[in-house]
């Protein structure tokens, strides 16, 4: 296979959004597009994806959007259902009833900024929820239970940076904590000591660039221990010794090449970072890209982890990405979000 089916791959992101949803709701009762009927909302697959229907519903609509489909879905639909997940607190669940969680809450501000529908939130109250999860030493916990993780603080300068509103946290404390998860192999861990990860090198790579940091790190270091993730088949581990998987590949790819977006899984991690400090040259990316072809399922349309696994909203989103498709729009690194959607919140620039 060499080139991307993208006549098979928009069905299936449909497919997706729509038993992503709540018995379909913020999805026409067939896809404008090709005519693909609502999943009922106590099928198997609705059940088990119940606890990950905001962060899904980012993956399939982030998706829809960088193939210029997002017209597909009633927006004021997903407004709706989105705000249902809000809390008292603030923060948002990944369902309706479910508890809140910055990451979550996230994903939520995500959707909405792809519909330019920030404005319907109460901003100091999401913000406020958020700052409330900062910790005396300048990380972040995921909800009130206290974990800790890089990912948090990530999630928490992102959505604050998207709500202009990173005056509400101690950013020196939360950089010079995300800085204490460095490792000497130049990588980061989710918490002091821990092991370099090409997703946790995503989220703190992007909240150092986000917060204009990334002087702050050895990027030749950092850059040679993600280059080292490339295996033969030319796709990206997320560890030394794992097997390939292309969303270790957005990771790094990001990373590495952040001046040539942010001036204008596991894989997928890697080369996000790659992006971000510049140096995605330094990888094979026809290889790459030939991998990522090779997880397309050309029956369903969709694209997996690796060739040959099942297929999914969350590789496929990851996958479209990275490939840099005609017609397909372009992905921020340190956002995750189309270029156009952050010039327009970040920039004031409508596109």
């Amino acid at each position: 296979m060499n080139s991307l089916l993208i006549s098979d791959l928009l069905p299936y992101i449909c497919l997706i959004v729509t038993c992503l949803t709540d018995g379909g709701a913020g999805i026409s009762e067939t896809c404008s597009i090709h005519s693909i009927k609502s999943k009922e909302k106590d099928s198997y697959e609705s059940v088990l994806m119940e606890h990950i229907r905001m962060n899904g519903a980012y993956w399939g609509l982030t998706t829809l959007d960088l193939l210029g489909k997002l017209d597909t879905v009633d927006f004021n639909e997903v407004v709706s259902e989105v705000l249902q997940c809000q809390h008292e607190s603030g923060g948002f669940g990944g369902n309706i009833g479910h508890d809140p969680h910055i990451l979550y809450t996230l994903s939520a501000v995500q959707v909405l900024a792809l519909f330019d529908k920030v404005d319907v939130l109460d901003v100091e109250k999401v913000a406020d929820y958020v700052a409330g999860l900062q910790n005396e030493d300048g990380s972040f916990s995921g909800d009130m239970w206290g974990e800790v993780d890089t990912r948090f603080s990530y999630i928490a300068i992102c959505r604050l940076a998207l709500l202009h509103l990173l005056d509400k946290i101690n950013v020196e404390k939360a950089v010079d904590y995300i800085l204490s998860c460095k490792n000497h192999d130049g990588g980061f861990g989710c918490t002091p000591g821990g092991e370099s990860h090409a997703g946790q090198i995503f989220c703190c790579v992007g909240a150092l660039a986000i917060t204009g940091s990334l002087h702050r790190i050895d990027k030749d270091l950092l850059v040679w221990w993600l280059c080292e993730r490339q295996v033969k088949s030319g796709g990206l581990n997320g560890r030394p010794e794992k097997l390939p998987d292309f969303s270790s590949s957005w990771e790094v790819l990001m990373a590495i090449q952040r001046n040539i977006l942010m001036c204008a899984t596991h894989g997928g991690f890697y080369i996000s970072s790659l992006i971000m400090i510049d140096r995605v040259h330094w990888i094979n990316k026809e290889k790459l890209a030939k991998f990522i072809l090779d997880c397309q399922d050309i029956e369903n349309g969709g694209i997996s982890d690796r060739p040959d696994d099942a297929c999914d909203t969350y590789h496929t989103y990851f996958g479209l990405s990275l490939l840099e498709y005609p017609g397909v729009k372009a992905i921020d690194p340190a956002y995750a979000l189309p270029v156009d959607v952050v010039n327009s919140i970040i920039l004031g620039i409508k596109g």
